[in-house]
């Protein structure tokens, strides 16, 4: 479809989820794309690390779209455009620490030369058709996190980005209230907001008092102090820095991750004062006190370097009397992952303090006080909740109807919702969906390959070979073998139980019938004759099925690899 003389707003990722986000700004027959993200993997897709959204509706819609607006760095709103963008083919905008990031992962793909990238000032604006786009800095968890003011004939939309308020943000200065306030005066039609921490009763906390606590919290230790954060958390960096110098320790950088980020900080004019890096030798051949390491890997990364560290791998050594601080929040889904982590310090007789101990994190996203007081400034008309799960979407919803916002419009990914004009809601279901990085193919999430790849993971496999001649008779033995099958004890008894019945299926099709395990009769027999070709592989197949649900109870998937005469 293309947008009419209307305002459109669909998200592709990002809403019903956190993680991944992509939206969809629609006005006058154009497109424009507001972040490309990524999120990480879980149990349902075996195999595979980056999940991506589907961007199938605007991939055929290409020649509509203008271009793709970023707000900020973090990968879950960067992340998919190394391996989407060039697609698209549309140019790229961010402010300069966000476009120097992205740089760098266009040129380890080999995209440079294939991926426009415009690099707008902080507090700059473009024109894409009829959409008007300003940066606003708001505070967050990473250099430059921006809103971004969006111009249309039909209204102002107010998009927030990831956010946060903070008297003491340590790197950036924000828009101010007066700033906020202004725009509200001037009239905005529609607030599309983060929704991530709205269960927070509480505001989410300065920057400044995470650097206070930190100080509080290494100064005491006698061993040595290892801080795990979020790498892209460039304030966090240079709080370290600060807690380094305050507590006399020399500054020590694990993780790759952590490297890149300082390069583009110190490229683009932050973390100008950080204290000089001591490699590792170095920092392993100083007092124990006198060192404090930070490392990527408080999400329980295995390749990060605390896990590592925790396993002993790595050239950062921790033993009884160290320290290991979490200076950061727990990502829902890896708990089980850090637990292992954890763990395994603290079997060593590692100490560990996390932000349920000391006030060492805060969080990049606002809770209610914040949204209650950006609603105040703000004063939109309709209220979009985005950036969430759809507990914390109708949650925001809720909370932002009690503080006046007169309407509110709750939708998911693939919602299309008209703003303007007349009344705003959902007003028809787009495609939308994910797409899997498995290996270096990019597939889709709930397509035959993973559909497979589960079964596999679930039920194990089994593979037969058979050689038949031309009569179709058997020639030799069927030969079986078994992957991620529970027969270990029995793995040769099952063989030949199945090998047998193989040998039934090809010789007697019709006429075997299933046995419970060590020959017992179990069910009817089988009505089905095989006949030759595909019907012979296909007995074959239910037969060696059969067997292995009788020794396990599992269904696992058969192979069947027939040889004819």
């Amino acid at each position: 479809m293309k947008p009419g003389k209307e305002l459109l707003f669909l998200a592709l990722g990002g809403s019903g989820e956190i993680g991944m986000n992509a939206n969809l700004y629609g006005c006058d027959g154009k497109w424009v794309m507001v972040d490309l993200g990524m999120t990480f993997s879980d149990p349902a897709y075996p195999g595979v690390e980056l999940v991506f959204p589907d961007l199938e509706f605007i991939e055929e819609r290409a020649d509509d779209l203008l271009g793709i607006v970023l707000t900020h760095g973090h990968e879950d709103h960067i992340g998919a455009l190394p391996y989407l963008a060039a697609d698209l083919g549309v140019p790229l905008f961010a402010t300069p620490f966000t476009a120097d990031l992205i740089r760098r992962k266009l040129e380890e793909q080999g995209l440079v030369k294939d991926v426009e990238l415009n690099v707008i000032e902080n507090e700059g604006s473009l024109q894409l058709g009829p959409f008007g786009f300003r940066y606003l800095p708001l505070a967050h968890s990473i250099a430059e996190g921006n809103a971004l003011l969006i111009d249309t004939p039909y209204g102002r939309v107010f998009h927030t980005g990831d956010w946060k308020l903070d008297d003491e943000p340590i790197v950036g200065v924000p828009s101010t209230p007066a700033t906020l306030s202004a725009l509200g005066d001037e009239g905005i039609l529609a607030m599309v907001c983060d929704s991530t921490n709205v269960f927070n009763p509480e505001s989410s906390g300065s920057e400044g008092a995470v650097r206070d606590e930190l100080i509080k919290a290494v100064k005491p230790l006698k061993g040595r102090a290892l801080i795990t954060t979020f790498a892209s958390n460039v304030a966090r960096l240079h709080t370290l820095g600060e807690v380094a110098k305050a507590t006399n320790r020399a500054f020590c950088v694990a993780g790759r991750s952590l490297d890149r980020i300082i390069q583009v900080a110190k490229a683009n004019g932050y973390l100008k004062d950080l204290p000089e890096l001591v490699d590792f030798d170095t920092a392993m051949g100083l007092p124990r006190r006198e060192v404090l390491v930070v490392a990527t890997g408080g999400q329980g990364e295995p390749r990060a370097a605390l896990a590592r560290v925790a396993d002993g791998n790595h050239q950062i050594k921790l033993e009884a009397g160290d320290t290991v601080l979490f200076s950061s929040k727990v990502i829902p889904g890896n708990e089980i992952a850090i637990g292992r982590i954890q763990n395994k310090l603290a079997g060593d007789g590692v100490m560990m303090v996390t932000d349920r101990q000391a006030d060492i994190h805060v969080s990049g996203h606002p809770g209610r006080p914040e949204l209650a007081e950006m609603y105040k400034w703000i004063r939109p008309k309709i209220l979009v909740p985005v950036h969430g799960e759809m507990r914390h979407m109708t949650e925001q919803a809720r909370f932002g109807i009690e503080q006046g916002i007169p309407s509110v419009v709750v939708q998911k990914n693939g919602d299309l919702v008209r703003l303007a004009p007349g009344k705003p809601g959902v007003i028809g279901s787009e495609r939308s969906g994910r797409l899997v990085l498995d290996g270096d193919v990019i597939l889709p999430a709930d397509g035959m390959t993973m559909a497979e790849r589960r079964k596999l993971a679930v039920n194990g496999q089994v593979s037969v070979a058979v050689a038949l001649d031309a009569r179709g008779a058997l020639i030799g033995d069927p030969v079986v073998r078994c992957l991620g099958l529970p027969v270990e004890d029995d793995l040769d008894a099952f063989i030949a139980e199945t090998v047998e019945d193989v040998r039934q299926a090809i010789e007697k099709p019709g006429k075997s019938k299933p046995r419970g395990r060590q020959g017992r009769s179990e069910g009817k027999p089988s009505t089905k004759a095989a006949g030759k070709g595909d019907d012979v592989q296909e007995g074959i197949r239910l037969a060696v099925r059969r067997s292995a649900t009788r020794w396990t109870g599992k269904k696992p998937v058969v192979t069947v690899l027939m040889i004819a005469g």
